[in-house]
């Protein structure tokens, strides 16, 4: 079968291997659809900060079952699935806390172990998400909007609020997407006016801000001067992250699902005077996976609409490249097999 392998920061080969052979617990599964997101990009350039080399990259996909656990198995032969592709040791103090997306010795798939760039895959059958219903398309799209439902969630975004999400892109979608569903208020930020008409169009964000242009003046004019209650950086900028105080208000939360390797910092008096709560948004769970494929069941996600680019597989070492290149304006590109 092909697969593709990142060598080295910058270096793509694409091999001829053997198919999977199933293992206790395991099912195969045929790749149909392969999502690019942020991390593989940062792993292509070299700054993403928990990697090593060489690995297969991918773990946003639209798969099918080609060899199922066992005949007595709900999952049968071509029945449409994903799965949630980080994997956790169940043992460890978050696992034990029920927090398996930061497990201590967590092993995510196209990061710690090889990933979905390839024709055929195997995974547990107990990290399988069911497709049905949903198109090719859509199922790629669930990881990258689990991402955004589970930030929305562990920021426990409330119906009314203002809610600032900063960084237009697939992961911010997501999270404007759910923060909607919630209720919220949403406000999204970029520097990219075409990203923000983009949030405006397809995920029905209320208000949109360039933040190259009176940033701070224009979230007091909406929210009435007493700034937004909630901010999530969706960006993994440094600059961005630092930013995000002179936004909140007194009582806010700031959610950091974006990262970057840098220190950052705060003001301390700023920080302090607000009781600012602060954390890190990591991965998701399966609640957040059921949530998302529920939403884009009954039509209140349109996952879909983050396509802008496909990509066909033979040709992937020789494009991937130019997806880093803003000026081709990729929202999200998808590998079609």
């Amino acid at each position: 079968m092909k697969q593709i392998i990142c060598l080295e920061p910058g270096k793509f080969e694409r091999r001829e291997v053997n198919e999977p052979l199933k293992s206790s617990g395991n099912v195969v599964l045929k790749v149909n659809r392969i999502g690019i997101c942020g991390t593989d990009l940062h792993a292509f350039e070299g700054t993403q900060p928990f990697f090593t080399y060489p690995r297969v990259l991918g773990h946003e996909l639209a798969c099918e079952i080609a060899e199922p656990l066992n005949e007595n198995s709900k999952f049968k032969a071509g029945h449409p699935v994903t799965f949630i592709p980080y994997f956790p040791c169940n043992s460890c103090i978050a696992c034990r806390n029920g927090r398996p997306n930061c497990c201590t010795n967590i092993q995510g798939a196209g990061v710690h172990i090889d990933g979905g760039m390839t024709e055929y895959i195997q995974v547990p059958e107990h990290a399988l998400i069911d497709g049905e219903g949903l198109t090719s398309d859509e199922l790629a799209m669930v990881e990258p909007m689990a991402i955004g439902a589970h930030a929305v969630r562990i920021t426990e975004i409330r119906k009314d609020e203002y809610v600032l999400i900063t960084g237009a892109g697939p992961i911010g979608l997501g999270v404007m997407a759910f923060a909607k569903i919630n209720g919220a208020r949403v406000i999204a930020m970029d520097v990219n006016n075409e990203r923000l008409e983009f949030a405006r169009k397809y995920f029905g964000v209320d208000f949109t801000v360039n933040a190259l242009e009176n940033a701070k003046e224009t979230i007091s004019r909406i929210t009435g001067g007493e700034m937004v209650t909630a901010v999530i950086d969706a960006t993994g900028n440094k600059r961005a992250i630092e930013g995000a105080l002179e936004f909140l208000a007194h009582g806010g939360r700031i959610t950091m699902v974006g990262i970057q390797r840098e220190n950052f910092s705060f003001n301390h008096p700023e920080f302090h005077k607000r009781e600012t709560t602060l954390r890190s948004s990591r991965n998701a769970t399966r609640e957040d996976f059921d949530h998302v494929v529920e939403n884009i069941r009954n039509g209140k996600v349109n996952a879909a609409a983050l396509i802008s680019h496909r990509v066909p597989f033979d040709d992937l070492t020789k494009v991937f490249p130019t997806l880093l290149n803003p000026l081709t304006g990729v929202i999200k590109a998808i590998v079609e097999l």
